[in-house]
């Protein structure tokens, strides 16, 4: 029998053999194909990247998470083209990873080369957690080991972002887009679980995330600021920069890390209390969701919050950062609080070393909270008018707004006008996450108002307040019942969806907005 050439084999036979070749291990690049390359010249013609994309785009569908990007980006976005690109800077940026390249400090501090790889690397990183249905976290988690080049930018006496010198010289940590983008990172890959690697890191670990949580004179709960509902049309001062994703460019801006920051520091908190009480109360941690749970639809307004601060121009319509009805139910958590005089101190001026050695006390408390929408329209399509933006230490309502809860929904009267304005209940609207798992109705909500009642160890209270629509931002102000605790002012984001936190941070409203006031922070997570 004559002997064939291996040349001779079809080219579909030979495509299934480098397929399975590049996919026989899922984590890492598809390095089994290098010797199928080097078979031959025929072999290197009909299996490179320049010839055969669609190989390479088959192999990173199989590799990585695509569902999220699909849906958010639009599948036309998705070409063959695009994926074997895609494929080839994850893959690089991997490694780069698990070489814990720009991990550290480079030795000259003027070479900013580092510096604008070190971003490129964190954002692709990020927007991976965001979009991860299993896959994405796997590669992140056990190829890249991802929370090793965490641990060291963040806590390593060399670390990019300097934390452990500058607490060291008692100086506050540079608030930058980097720094967010590994917080962020922090919290998703986070396991209270796993040991504190050292004894340097012992010490720092709590240090680091406390100041970052507590610090609201120096790290902000939101940009743009708090006191603000509808932000002013217009060119922004800052946008967000440019950020290559699957080829394409978008002006994207993450959130201030001071949201990770507080899920990280009272979950390692509660980790090492003796209370048993409070460990019930622990945030919801993303490592800990099962893989049927944590699927990419948890992260979706988080992407959605992302995209819509990082636009030149502020909305004022709703933009998918927020999912109507996520906040309807029963919450449990923690508020802490430090010594008045020492928080003065800091507010006066004082250094990381004030708030750092000043005690942090917890207090348990539970939320029952109801979520009311005003639709843009009436049934038959006539426009309605919104409620007026009011004071933000009340929760942005008007002064003598009157509010009254029916059986479907709730009225809420303004001050000088005749008619009412009618918000369906968010558990009686057709339009609930359950029966609308893409969150594609936000479009229809002009407003959205929440409305609840708890208690505490300091007493019960009620609580009211509105969602901003550029970004999701949660503000409640919280008033106790019997008159002697005051009003408090709580304001966050919900971070994830169906097993989202709510962090962020509460503060007095005797002081002015304009002005930093009394705060602590706090978490609250559904009940398990």
């Amino acid at each position: 029998m004559p002997m064939v050439s291996i040349e001779a084999v079809p080219q579909e036979i030979i495509e299934h053999i480098a397929f399975f070749a590049g996919t026989q291990y899922v984590l890492g690049p598809p390095s089994d194909l290098l010797p199928l390359l080097l078979t031959s010249r025929a072999f290197h013609r009909q299996l490179a990247d320049s010839y055969n994309p669609w190989l390479y785009a088959r192999i990173f569908e199989y590799k990585f998470d695509l569902r999220a990007a699909a849906r958010r980006l639009g599948a036309e976005a998705m070409t063959v083209l695009v994926l074997k690109a895609e494929l080839q800077k994850r893959c690089a940026y991997l490694k780069k990873i698990k070489a814990r390249t720009s991990a550290f400090l480079n030795e000259d501090d003027d070479d900013l080369s580092d510096d604008g790889v070190r971003a490129e690397l964190l954002w692709m990183a990020y927007l991976m957690m965001l979009e991860n249905d299993g896959k994405n976290e796997r590669h992140l988690r056990e190829y890249a080991q991802m929370e090793t080049w965490l641990w060291d930018y963040w806590f390593d006496a060399r670390g990019a972002s300097r934390a452990s010198q500058l607490v060291s010289m008692d100086k506050w940590l540079p608030d930058t887009e980097q720094n967010s983008l590994a917080m962020w990172l922090f919290w998703l890959l986070f396991d209270p679980e796993q040991p504190i690697r050292s004894k340097a890191s012992f010490r720092i670990v709590p240090v680091v995330l406390k100041l970052a949580a507590l610090a609201a004179n120096r790290y902000p709960i939101c940009l743009p600021s708090w006191a603000t509902f509808l932000p002013q049309v217009g060119p922004k001062s800052r946008g967000g920069n440019p950020i290559e994703h699957f080829s394409q460019t978008y002006h994207l801006k993450p959130p201030p890390l001071t949201s990770p920051a507080i899920l990280s520091y009272l979950t390692l908190a509660i980790q090492y209390s003796s209370d048993r009480e409070v460990m019930h109360r622990a945030p919801h941690t993303p490592s800990k969701l099962s893989a049927s749970v944590n699927s990419s639809l948890e992260w979706e307004a988080d992407w959605y919050r992302c995209s819509s601060l990082g636009q030149a121009d502020y909305s004022r319509a709703h933009c998918g950062a927020y999912v109507p009805g996520c906040m309807e139910g029963i919450w449990e958590g923690l508020f802490t609080y430090t010594e008045f005089t020492a928080y003065a101190a800091l507010l006066s001026g004082g250094p990381p070393s004030a708030l750092q050695k000043s005690l942090v006390a917890q207090h348990r408390q539970t939320w029952r909270l109801r979520e009311y929408h005003l639709m843009v329209a009436d049934t038959d399509g006539r426009s309605k008018r919104c409620l007026a933006t009011g004071d933000p230490l009340r929760g942005f309502f008007p002064v003598g707004t009157h509010i009254r809860e029916t059986s479907g929904g709730i009225e809420v009267q303004q001050p000088r006008t005749e008619d009412a304005l009618c918000y369906q209940s968010s558990s009686s609207s057709p339009h609930s996450p359950s029966s609308d798992p893409n969150h594609s109705h936000w479009r229809e909500i002009a407003d959205i108002m929440i409305v609840g009642e708890g208690h505490s160890a300091w007493g019960q209270f009620n609580l009211i307040g509105r969602v901003r629509p550029l970004d999701g931002f949660i503000t409640l102000a919280k008033e106790y019942t019997d008159g002697e605790r005051g009003r408090w002012l709580y304001r966050g984001y919900l971070v994830g969806n169906v097993n989202g936190n709510l962090s962020g941070r509460w503060r007095d409203t005797l002081s002015p907005t304009e002005v930093p006031g009394y705060e602590g922070c706090f978490v609250m997570s559904r009940r398990k």
